[in-house]
């Protein structure tokens, strides 16, 4: 019987195969999906954001981006940069009850942005594009989220509409998320009350009033020693008068 004998680097070969697959096989790579960028902001100002946007297709390139801003969040100012290329448009609805944003109503607001590549200008296998917006004031929310259509020459589709849940796995087609910080407010002055000087510099008040009291005695000692002065120098003037009005 002819038996098949394997050359040491042959073995060596298929043990790095094995280890290779048995590391790396199961683990997919993460899919690169739309995210908007930076991904926090505060409650109540205005913000610069981005959506950025990367090409996951070898053949396709993207020409279409949809953004659909969240309902339970309006927002009173939505603007947009030129982004070359591409045009963008904006579709508004009624709100109900209005807006208030510095003293006025606001009585719609920018639900949707779609912009559309011209010409050659779409999103190229291994390139991504950003998509500049100004947002605010912001709502008073937690996060944000932009559920978003990203659509490609070929005619593909990719829908990032999934929300995020905390502390579980990120959803396989996740939305775009901006989370939302609240505003930090610092207590006024007045609301602190002071017990005394020396509390509101940061010293020690029994220290404080110790010092007092050693700076009060001091002065009494002062003022008493000029005194005795004074009444010494009185009775030597008289001793000295005295005699002579005897002679």
């Amino acid at each position: 019987m002819t038996r098949t004998r394997r050359s040491p680097g042959g073995a060596a070969a298929l043990a790095v195969g094995v280890v290779a697959t048995a590391v790396l096989g199961f683990a997919a790579p993460a899919s690169a999906h739309v995210t908007v960028n930076p991904n926090e902001a505060t409650q109540g100002g205005y913000g610069r954001i981005a959506f950025r946007v990367p090409n996951e297709s070898d053949t396709a390139s993207t020409v279409k981006l949809e953004v659909v801003l969240p309902e339970n969040a309006p927002v009173g100012s939505v603007s947009t940069m030129p982004v070359p290329g591409w045009t963008v448009a904006m579709e508004k609805r009624k709100l109900n009850p209005p807006l208030e944003v510095h003293g006025s109503q606001i009585t719609e607001a920018v639900s949707k942005l779609t912009w559309t590549a011209g010409g050659d200008a779409g999103i190229k296998p291994g390139q991504f594009q950003e998509f500049p917006v100004s947002l605010g004031p912001l709502p008073q929310v937690d996060k944000m989220v932009f559920k978003t259509l990203q659509t490609y020459s070929d005619g593909n589709v990719s829908r990032w509409i999934e929300e995020p849940t905390a502390g579980a796995e990120e959803p396989e087609d996740p939305a775009p998320v901006l989370t939302l910080a609240a505003t930090a407010e610092s207590p006024s002055a007045s609301s602190a009350p002071v017990a005394n000087n020396a509390s509101a510099a940061g010293g020690d008040p029994d220290e404080a009033e110790g010092n007092g009291l050693a700076t009060g005695l001091g002065i009494a000692g002062l003022v008493a020693g000029l005194a005795g002065l004074v009444l010494g120098g009185l009775a030597f003037s008289r001793s000295r008068r005295e005699p002579a009005a005897k002679a």
